[in-house]
């Protein structure tokens, strides 16, 4: 048989938590929460099944989910998307992706990737047609940074999309005003469109805004902005996302997601239109992760690692030079099996060999959990 992704094999997540699973390790490598989401969420999904939202949801979402999610993008980001035309609901972020690529890539197009990149986002231009154009990002004092000069010389006439992922998994990296000034000049020299991945939006540290291109007209009129309910509310098992984008491209965006998974799951899309009514919890999540990311250095800062502080998402980068020679991916192998840690080795997120040597570790964890898993880091 010949493979449409020969050079692809199981996702370094997938990996690194079968080996946590294998040596009953401390998983802090697959980026999920070990708390549940708000009760009274939960119990909203069970009112919704007892009310007989079980059938097929309309291709789009619940009208009522996309009129809530109109209205929170107005309340953070000052602009009122319209419900009907700019907002589609999606099995998860990855979903609305990978369905964004397949709608807006044809054969041979180029698409720019800002490495250390998401693992999916390659394949994904792959199985569209498109190619792949690995950009790395810059690096300085224990911090990766858009490289807007790189990304202007890898755009050229076959150039049709920048996938810009922000904050960056894994490396925290946020867009700042300068940033957004420079990007705003590419898209008036280029004619590309952009795929801005935003899940992590509402963990943004250290009193910093977030700078969603959903802010600046000139930027959302040419982007597919994409967002996650289960990174913001502690569901990542729930796989419910969604896109806010301009008519037009969500007309082509539409025309692969039918066919895709035609519907999100609707009790889950009913109770979260019931939630967001009154929900402003979003409003803390910063705090909230702050204060998990800040218990967590106190423990890295006693160890060997050499780090940071991210200045979001729920993930740390920290070097471990001082402590092994190793290549990440020997280094985190070793790591699970004689220290019974689990973490992300950052190579995977490059298209080319790196000089690094960085891990993630993923901090939404329960308290407890944190303050163990920094008892074995600092016997490292």
């Amino acid at each position: 048989m010949i493979s449409k992704l020969p050079h692809t094999g199981d996702s370094i997540f997938s990996v690194m938590t079968r080996l946590a699973n294998q040596h009953q390790a401390i998983n802090l490598a697959q980026g999920f929460p070990d708390f549940d989401p708000d009760p009274v969420l939960q119990r909203l999904v069970s009112k919704a099944m007892a009310e007989s939202k079980n059938q097929y949801a309309p291709m789009p979402g619940l009208p009522a989910l996309r009129e809530q999610i109109a209205l929170k993008t107005q309340r953070c980001y000052g602009y009122l998307p319209d419900a009907d035309l700019n907002i589609t609901v999606t099995a998860g972020a990855t979903q609305a992706l990978f369905t964004a690529l397949q709608a807006l890539v044809h054969a041979g197009d180029e698409v720019i990737l800002l490495d250390p990149a998401y693992d999916a986002y390659a394949p994904s231009v792959v199985l569209a047609g498109g190619v792949p154009v690995h950009v790395p990002m810059g690096f300085a004092n224990g911090n990766f940074f858009f490289d807007w000069e790189a990304i202007e010389k890898a755009m050229n006439p076959r150039t049709r999309l920048l996938l810009l992922n922000h904050p960056n998994n894994p490396a925290g990296t946020i867009l700042a005003e300068a940033d957004i000034q420079k990007l705003s000049t590419l898209m008036q020299r280029f004619p590309f469109l952009l795929l801005s991945d935003e899940v992590y939006e509402h963990m943004v540290f250290d009193n910093q805004p977030f700078l969603s291109v959903l802010r600046y007209e000139a930027l959302r009129q040419r982007s597919v902005v994409v967002s996650s309910f289960g990174k913001t509310y502690h569901t990542t098992g729930w796989k419910m996302g969604y896109v806010v984008a301009p008519e037009a491209l969500t007309v082509e965006f539409r025309k692969v997601h039918q066919f895709n998974v035609f519907s999100v799951n609707t009790p889950m899309q009913q109770a979260y239109a019931w939630f967001l009514e009154s929900d402003r919890s979003y409003e803390s999540l910063p705090q909230f992760y702050q204060q998990k990311r800040d218990l967590f250095l106190k423990s890295l800062a006693k160890s060997r690692f050499t780090f940071t502080p991210t200045p979001a998402t729920y993930f740390q980068l920290a070097d471990y030079s001082q402590i092994h020679a190793a290549e990440d991916l020997e280094f985190t192998r070793t790591l699970v099996a004689t220290h019974k840690l689990s973490l992300i080795p950052v190579s995977p997120f490059f298209n080319d060999k790196i000089e690094h040597k960085l891990v993630r570790f993923c901090f939404a964890k329960s308290d407890e959990l944190l303050q163990k898993a920094g008892e074995v880091i600092c016997a490292i």
